[in-house]
């Protein structure tokens, strides 16, 4: 139940399927003799922040259903590794706490909720935690249909259905887990609202009919470097950096919520040409090795978030298994950069576009034997 929440898409999750395979029909043309040896610079900046790596774990709903530690064990990995931590405003650590366990550049990731008193709450929340920018999600105004938690009945906490009860019985670890520790809220909104009222809680709270305009009020409360976390589209880029926001986001919500929607990495370089040199952009979006995230940075991307692999991380052994997430990515990224002959993120970014090079698409690109069964299309050995 808690892996498929994690892991699943909306609708017939064609947008995750394709999300991850746009990376495989990217090739690397590489430079031979560079003279580069490991290990390299992988610093640049987010947000105007100095970082050490040019990733970070994008800011994640509930995270202690996924290990205990929760947050907080992202918020030290992200510390231990110098890079950017994100907090999500669904969140089941709050704002101070987070604030405590690390000094390090902090992004806070906030819904556009109708109650702009809540907005202006957390947002001073945030600032007297150290937040040092805000990133606006623009493309939950309707919740997406995630058809693996409809069939499961997901809930949060569980409805200890027969179901659940038998998959909790499979899955001893998480129960312990999950029994063992005080019972979590929501703890960047309201504490007051309890787990299992969270769904009404959200859909009575989210604003489909925010705009353009609201998103100019947003700005003028924050006052600090901003995103806009859900562009997809050219002309929305330009019309973000006309209405205040310092960094455009390019995210389809890890394919969770409008089916059919691009990948993310396609997408990209006509947003950065949209958008000039100068306007920072993160990606997000069916990033699982370190080489997509080198060919996300040599197509445009200034910085990159990964979803689940730090979550699978999370699940698997809290703090550490972050940290060791993070570990796989970056000596993945810095082999890929040294093999493809650049030695630091600036000159990967300046000489990308020509390195990066899209053929076109065989079934031999995802040899993955039990692709099918896990419902991926990639292609069958």
């Amino acid at each position: 139940m808690v892996f498929d929440y994690l892991d699943a898409g909306a609708d017939d999750e064609i947008s995750l399927r394709r999300g991850k395979d746009a990376y495989s029909e990217l090739e690397m043309h590489f430079h031979i003799l560079s003279g580069l040896k490991p290990p390299l610079d992988l610093s640049t900046k987010i947000f105007g922040q100095d970082v050490k790596l040019p990733f970070f774990g994008c800011p994640t709903a509930g995270n202690r259903m996924f290990h205990w530690e929760g947050e907080t064990a992202a918020a030290k990995a992200a510390k231990h590794h110098g890079t950017l931590y994100g907090l999500s405003s669904l969140a089941t650590t709050g704002i101070t706490e987070i604030g405590k366990l690390t000094d390090g550049p902090k992004v806070f990731q906030l819904y556009v909720w109708k109650d702009r008193e809540l907005v202006k709450e957390v947002l001073a929340k945030a600032k007297e935690g150290g937040f040092h920018a805000m990133a606006l999600t623009v493309d939950f105004t309707w919740y997406g249909n995630r058809e693996r938690d409809i069939r499961n009945d997901f809930s949060i906490p569980p409805k200890y259905s027969l179901n659940q009860i038998i998959e909790a019985v499979r899955k001893p670890a998480w129960t312990y887990d999950f029994l063992s520790h005080e019972p979590y809220t929501y703890a960047c909104i309201n504490t007051d609202v309890p787990a299992d009222s969270l769904a009404a809680f959200v859909n009575s709270q989210l604003c489909p009919e925010f705009d353009w305009r609201d998103a100019e009020w947003l700005l003028g409360e924050w006052n600090m470097p901003s995103a806009v976390k859900g562009v997809c589209r050219p002309d929305d880029a330009i019309k973000a950096v006309e209405t205040g926001f310092t960094t455009m986001w390019v995210s389809n919500h890890g394919a969770r919520q409008l089916e059919t929607s691009p990948a993310t990495i396609d997408v990209l370089p006509s947003i950065r040409e949209a958008v000039g040199p100068d306007v920072e952009i993160i990606l997000d979006g069916g990033v699982q090795r370190g080489t997509d995230i080198c060919k996300a940075l040599a197509l445009g991307a200034d910085a990159v978030g990964v979803g689940k692999p730090y979550l699978y991380g999370l699940a698997a052994g809290g703090t550490e298994g972050v940290i060791k997430a993070y570990d796989i990515l970056k000596t993945e990224l810095d082999r890929a950069m040294g093999l493809l002959g650049t030695g630091t993120v600036d000159e990967l970014k300046k000489r990308g576009p020509g390195l990066i090079k899209k053929r076109n698409g065989s079934v031999r690109d995802y040899p993955d034997r039990y692709a099918y069964e896990r419902g991926y299309g990639g292609g069958v050995i």
